[in-house]
Order: structure tokens, then C-alpha cells, then sequence
């Protein structure tokens, strides 16, 4: 039944995840109403939600676009529910806006594979990336991936590996520039962000605890799949599905190395799991096996997000 809701890509299923995203979203907003005393709180609130749901949605765009998955609504329904494992990052706006960067380097980036305007999409994903480590800084950490991109697609042409530096330089510019309007140290700004921390005790109580055990079960599961199922996929997908499973991995790594360590920083991996999450829902198997990890999921992520209120 419950697969049957999201497996074709309507409007109206698309309007019941924007639905579901507000009610939630407002639902863990409503703890503290300080915010509604401000005309421009309130602005910055609907703001946040709306960088939100153009993250989910530039998710599910490169998804389909790239044959990732099917003609579905799986890929919206499963970040939404990987948010809910979360909910003290919907009010993370720094995290929410670099994601949102990292996602759009990501559609360049996945996008390469047709090798049509190359260099264009290796400059656009490199300064998507540099200008999302202006709001964390260990999202510089996708550089990689662009490295890994242009391995796969074009490493035959020097100049495409020159590009990734001139954006750095580019964004460097726009820094240093506003640095200087506003009296703001850089130096100051990269000691204090490039700062590492690995140590994970930084849980409130065990409730969050158990929100980032299951989570990670659960990602554990889907990585799994994702790779155990991988030489069965198109093989023109394999490049496309290997930076979507390195992308992942960047997500742990950031928040492995982040000083300032929370559960919010797994906000990275939330993209590539959904669209790994979606890819396992999909394979031919039998329904109520679909029905049980989609059930076991909802509920994880309703305990994972009450509980935390």
C-alpha cells in the first residue's frame, strides 16, 4: 500500500512531500514561537524552508534526470524521511545552505557522464562547492569528487584540471572582496572553521544517540544493497551510481572531521542515500518485502523525530 502511494511521479504525490516537509518542519519550529514576534524571523524561516525543499527537489531531479531511478516519488519520500531522524537541522541554516550548494555541484557533476559542455559543468560544480564551504568549511571536502569526475569522463584534457583552481581563485576573490567591505579576517575565518575534531561524544542524551545508531543502520543497509546491486545496473549508470556512493562517504567524512560535531552534519549524506535508498525500493522483488523496509523506515524516522521534540 504504502509503496503503491510513491511509485509514480505525480503531481499530486509531489504536493503531499511538500505537504508533509511543512507539517513537520512547523511542527519542530512551533517548540519556540520567539520567532514569530519578527516580520524578518519569519521571513527567514519560510527562506529556510524553501532552500530545504529545493534541496529535496534538486535530489529528485538529478535522480530521474540522470536515469538514476524510475518515474517515482521514492527519492522526495525518503530524504523527507531522513530529515525526520534530525529535526535540530531545520533550524541549522549554515548546513542547509551549504547542502543546498553541494547538491547543485552534484547536478553538474552527475550530469558529466554526456560529456556535452564539460568544462562548464567541472567550473559550475567546482564553485558551487567552494562557495558552500564559505557556510561549513569542511564541505570543501567534494573537491574530490569533481577530481573523480573528471577521472571517469575527461582526464585526456590538462585544462579541465586546471578549472577546479580557478574557481577557487574566483570565489577567493568574492571573499576577500566582502572581507574587506565588512572588516572581516580570513585569516581568522580559516583558523576557526578548518579546525578538526573526531572525538563523538557530543550527545545530548540517548535519544540522539539512538537516532544516529539507527540511522546509520539503515545507511549501512542501503550502501550494502547499493553495491551488492551495482553490476547489475546499465553499465553506462556505473560511473553516475559510483559518485553518488563516494558522495556518501564525503558526507561521513565531513562530519567525522567537523569541530563542531552534531547529528546535523549527516544532513550531507541525506541526498545520496535517498537516491540509494530509492535505487534498492525499485529493484524487482516481491511487494511486501518493499512494504517492510519502507514501514520499518517510517517508523524509525517518527521515533527518531518525536523523541527528540
Amino acid at each position: 500500500m504504502i509503496t503503491s502511494v510513491f511509485k509514480k511521479s505525480t503531481p499530486l504525490n509531489l504536493i503531499l512531500g511538500v505537504f508533509l516537509m511543512l507539517v513537520f518542519f512547523l511542527i519542530y519550529q512551533f517548540q519556540d514561537l520567539t520567532w514569530t514576534n519578527s516580520a524578518i524571523s519569519i521571513l527567514g524561516k519560510a527562506g529556510l524552508f524553501v532552500v530545504l525543499l529545493g534541496s529535496v527537489f534538486i535530489t529528485n531531479f538529478v535522480a530521474k534526470k540522470n536515469g538514476l531511478s524510475k518515474d517515482s516519488s521514492y527519492t522526495v519520500f525518503f530524504y523527507f524521511l531522513f530529515l525526520l531522524f534530525f529535526p535540530s537541522v531545520l533550524n541549522n541554516a549554515d548546513l542547509i545552505a551549504s547542502n543546498f550548494f553541494i547538491l547543485l555541484a552534484l547536478r553538474r557533476l552527475i550530469s558529466l557522464q554526456s560529456l556535452k559542455a564539460s568544462k562548464e559543468k567541472i567550473f559550475d560544480a567546482s564553485l558551487w562547492i567552494f562557495v558552500a564551504a564559505l557556510f561549513h568549511f569542511w564541505s570543501i571536502l567534494y573537491i574530490v569528487l569533481v577530481f573523480i569526475s573528471i577521472i571517469f569522463h575527461v582526464s585526456r584534457d590538462y585544462r579541465n584540471w586546471i578549472l577546479p583552481f580557478i574557481a577557487f581563485f574566483a570565489v577567493g576573490i568574492i571573499f576577500a572582496v566582502y572581507s574587506i567591505t565588512f572588516d572581516k579576517s580570513i585569516v581568522e575565518f580559516v583558523n576557526s572553521h578548518a579546525a578538526t575534531n573526531f572525538k563523538l561524544d557530543y550527545f545530548a542524551n540517548n535519544y540522539q544517540n539512538g537516532a544516529f545508531s539507527i540511522y546509520l543502520t539503515i545507511a549501512l543497509f542501503f550502501v550494502i544493497s547499493m553495491l551488492a546491486s551495482l553490476s547489475n545496473k546499465p553499465l553506462l549508470l556505473h560511473s553516475s551510481y559510483k559518485k553518488i556512493i563516494a558522495s556518501f562517504f564525503i558526507g561521513i567524512m565531513i562530519f567525522l572531521v567537523s569541530p563542531s560535531k552534531s547529528n546535523d552534519l549527516l544532513l550531507f549524506t541525506f541526498a545520496p542515500l535517498a537516491v540509494m535508498a530509492t535505487s534498492h525500493i525499485e529493484i524487482k522483488q516481491l511487494q511486501l518485502k518493499q512494504e517492510m523496509v519502507l514501514a520499518v523506515l517510517i517508523l524509525c524516522s517518527l521515533f527518531a523525530f518525536f523523541s527528540q521534540l
